[in-house]
């Protein structure tokens, strides 16, 4: 199967099954001398784990991080870190039925297609729980990415059509409710209708927003490798994610030039921005302010209400997908767009390094 690595000098490359032995990803290109242990992936991984509140899925792993290589004596060597995660409570029987037709909105009938068989158990590879391997790897980026004074921060924006007020926007609130939000009125508003969505065997969608924070200016490409490309590639690659968009977004098809550009001026000797429509990218590089991510997620697929679809011989049938499944997505999917969005920038900043041939000799010429 193609497509399972990403990056060029940062480069992941995930692998196992929802419902296998386990699942985990191999990080290549992670510079040696970082300090690393499983302490700082477990703490990302926690993130996003199954099991943690009724708003996500029942299904109890404790997803503990085994690190196969790469470390010794707590620091990175340069060779490739193997990272495992052991799936403990898979219930492959509860896919069973499944297996003789297509669920509305997954994957069943496009892996048939494409490969001329799938594994039913939980979606197999299109599984939500291959992110795992990407917030393993994306907890390495970050840590990289901390070092050099850039901080990646993702959040839940809206659930449904309730919004976070970011005038009211509160760092410390987004790890006090379940849902990620930073504002505590919203998160009150939208479990009140996500426990509705429950009572009625239904889901919903959402909006994350992600910002890198302090990335210095000029990362990035101008053409087909662009900044704002990439990380749209990276985040539009996991499975619920159906929209992603830079600074202002969809919203500048709806403004002029002159609401739209950011006017420049210097502070203290530096280049500033009065606005950031951009979302701190232009021509694909980096301009040193914050680049602002949003990903709209779908509701989750599976649900409980009766739905219309085909089974393998062709017939239409009704079902009740049954099974451990979260009615929303949004909230365990925060960390999995922040580890995204931080090896995408780690890895065009590596990049970076050889654009300019006086920082090459500052590099590598000794006096």
């Amino acid at each position: 199967m193609f497509g399972s690595t990403y990056g060029n000098i940062f480069k992941i490359s995930t692998w196992g099954e929802s419902h296998g032995k386990g699942i985990g990803v191999v990080v290549d290109g992670c510079p040696a001398g970082l300090s690393l242990s499983e302490e700082d992936i477990q703490r990302y991984l926690d993130r996003r784990k199954p099991g943690q509140n009724k708003y996500a899925t029942p299904r109890k792993e404790s997803d503990s991080v085994v690190i196969m290589s790469g470390i010794f004596q707590g620091k990175t060597t340069g060779t490739p870190i193997s990272m495992m995660i052991l799936n403990k409570t898979q219930r492959s029987e509860d896919y069973d039925e499944i297996a003789s037709y297509y669920r509305p909105g997954h994957a069943d009938y496009t892996f048939d297609m494409k490969y001329g068989f799938r594994d039913p158990r939980g979606g197999g590879r299109a599984s939500g729980r291959e992110t795992i391997g990407r917030t393993a790897a994306g907890a390495i980026a970050a840590k990289i990415l901390k070092e050099l004074g850039i901080e990646v921060l993702a959040y839940t924006k809206s659930i449904g059509n309730i919004d976070c007020d970011m005038s009211i926007f509160d760092e410390e609130e987004i790890n006090n409710n379940p849902l990620k939000m930073p504002d505590a009125n919203a998160a009150k508003k939208a479990r009140a209708y996500l426990d509705q969505c429950i009572e009625e065997e239904n889901s919903t969608g959402g909006v994350v927003e992600c910002i890198v924070k302090h990335c210095p200016p000029g990362i990035g490409e101008p053409v087909f490798e662009k900044l704002d490309a990439n990380l749209a590639k990276a985040i539009m690659s996991l499975g619920a994610v159906k929209a992603v968009e830079i600074g202002a977004g969809t919203q500048v098809a709806k403004s002029t030039g002159q609401e739209n550009n950011d006017s420049f001026y210097i502070e203290d000797g530096k280049m500033k921005k009065r606005t950031n429509h951009a979302g701190g990218i232009l021509g694909g590089l980096s301009d040193g302010s914050d680049i602002v991510i949003r990903a709209s997620i779908k509701p989750t697929s599976s649900i409980a209400s009766l739905q219309q679809t085909v089974n393998k011989k062709g017939e239409h049938i009704e079902i009740n997908i049954q099974g451990r499944h979260d009615p929303i997505i949004v909230p365990r999917a925060v960390v999995v767009i922040e580890s995204m969005a931080a090896i995408t920038v780690l890895d065009m900043l590596l990049a970076s390094m050889t654009s300019r041939m006086d920082k090459i000799k500052e590099f590598f010429v000794r006096s």
